[in-house]
C-alpha cells in the first residue's frame, strides 16, 4: 500500500516516475543496460544529461546569462561551495538570516571570510517571518548576500525578493524549487539539494550566472569549482548519474502537469487547505507570520504538547507518515511538495479534525 508520506526530504517523488524508473532498471530503452551501468560520459548518458539540462532551464526560464550544473554535496556542501566560489578577493558576505538553514550557511562560512548578519528574522517564538527588505542592513562593499528562499524547519518562506543591482543573491532554494516560477535573472547563484522537488538525494543543482565564474578562491577543490565544473558541462568528475536520470524523469514529470504555473495552483490550494484547518482551531497552532508562510513545510503545534504521541500513532495507522517535527524545533510538520497529492492533505486534514474532535 502506497501510504502519503510528508517527509521534508528525502521526500515522496511522483508515482509515474518511480513506475518509469521501475520499468527502465535493467534496461533503459533498449540499451541493454541500467542507467546504473552506462560510462557517463557515453552517448546513451549524455542524451539523459542533456534532456535535463534542457527541460530544467526550459520550466525555470532560465537566461542564457546563467549557467546550470549538476554537483554533489547537497545544500549543506554548497555552504561551503558558495563561499569558496564567490569571496575571491573580498572578505565579507552579507546574510539575511530566516531559520536554522541560513543558520548554518551563516556559521559555515565564518571558515572562509567575515560573514555579516544584514537581518534576523528571529522572534520571541523562533524563526516566524522574513525580514522586509527595507530592514536588510548590507554591508559597504559585500561580495555577495544570502538568503535561505524557503526554510525547511521553521516554514517560512520568501516570496518578495529584491533585485539587489551588482550585488550578487545567492539564494538557498532547495526546499521550494520547481514549486512555483521564479525570475532567475534576480539571481547571482540559486542552488537547491535534490531530495525535496527535484528527485532522489545525490545531486545538487546549482545556477550560476555566467560572470561570477571566475571568482573563486585559491582553496576551492577542482571539482566544485564552478569555472571548472561549468567548462566540463558538469563532467569534470563523474557526476551522481542515476540522481539526475530521475531528476529527468521528474522534469518530463512536470511539463505534463503544465509546468510551474499549473504546479504552483495546486500548491497554493494544498497549503490552504492546511493552513485553513490550522487557523479555524485552537487546538492546532501555527507560529509563522501569514505573509512567510511557506507552501512546502507547514509546522503546527497541538496546543496540548502531551497529546503529540497520540497524534503520530493515529496518523500512522491511517497511512499518515513522517508528520514528527525536526527535533530542534518540536510540534508536527507537513511537508506538501509537489509529489504530495492533494488527496493526501485532505487525508490528513480530515484526521486532525477527527482527532480534535476525539481528543475533547
Amino acid at each position: 500500500m502506497r501510504v502519503f508520506n510528508f517527509s521534508a526530504g528525502p521526500a515522496a517523488m511522483p508515482e509515474e516516475v518511480l513506475r518509469q524508473a521501475a520499468d527502465e532498471m535493467l534496461d533503459w530503452q533498449g540499451s541493454g543496460m541500467s542507467v546504473m551501468e552506462m560510462s557517463h560520459r557515453g552517448a546513451e548518458f549524455m542524451s539523459i544529461h542533456e534532456a535535463a539540462l534542457t527541460d530544467l532551464r526550459e520550466l525555470l526560464n532560465v537566461p542564457a546569462s546563467h549557467r546550470i550544473l549538476f554537483l554533489q554535496g547537497g545544500g549543506i556542501g554548497e555552504n561551503a561551495i558558495v563561499p569558496m566560489n564567490l569571496l575571491g578577493a573580498k572578505k565579507t558576505a552579507d546574510f539575511v538570516v530566516t531559520g536554522s538553514w541560513s543558520t548554518k550557511s551563516f556559521k559555515e562560512a565564518q571558515k572562509y571570510g567575515t560573514p555579516h548578519l544584514a537581518a534576523s528574522g528571529k522572534t520571541e517564538q523562533g524563526f516566524t517571518r522574513v525580514p522586509a527588505i527595507g530592514e536588510w542592513q548590507l554591508s559597504d562593499d559585500p561580495a555577495y548576500v544570502h538568503l535561505c528562499s524557503n526554510e525547511t524547519i521553521d516554514g517560512v518562506e520568501a516570496f518578495e525578493i529584491p533585485d539587489l543591482g551588482n550585488i550578487p543573491l545567492v539564494a538557498d532554494a532547495s526546499s521550494h524549487i520547481l514549486s512555483r516560477p521564479m525570475d532567475i535573472a534576480k539571481y547571482g547563484v540559486l542552488f537547491g539539494g535534490a531530495q525535496k522537488n527535484i528527485g532522489m538525494a545525490g545531486v545538487t543543482v546549482v545556477i550560476v550566472r555566467e560572470d561570477l565564474l571566475d571568482r573563486a578562491l585559491p582553496i576551492c577543490p577542482s571539482a566544485f569549482e564552478w569555472k571548472t565544473v561549468a567548462e566540463n558541462n558538469s563532467m569534470y568528475n563523474t557526476p551522481p548519474t542515476y540522481a539526475i536520470y530521475i531528476a529527468g524523469l521528474v522534469f518530463k514529470w512536470l511539463k505534463k502537469q503544465g509546468g510551474l504555473e499549473a504546479i504552483e495552483a495546486r500548491n497554493v490550494e494544498k497549503a490552504r487547505l492546511l493552513y485553513d484547518t490550522i487557523d479555524s482551531s485552537s487546538f492546532y497552532v501555527n507560529k509563522v507570520e501569514r505573509a512567510n508562510r511557506s507552501r512546502m513545510n507547514v509546522p503546527f503545534f497541538l496546543a496540548d504538547e502531551s497529546r503529540n504521541p497520540d497524534f503520530l500513532a493515529g496518523a500512522k495507522a491511517r497511512g499518515l507518515l513522517q508528520l514528527k517535527g525536526h527535533k530542534s524545533v518540536g510540534g508536527m510538520r507537513a511537508s506538501i511538495y509537489n509529489a504530495v497529492p492533494i488527496e493526501g492533505v485532505k487525508a490528513l486534514v480530515d484526521y486532525m479534525k477527527e482527532f480534535e474532535r476525539t481528543s475533547a
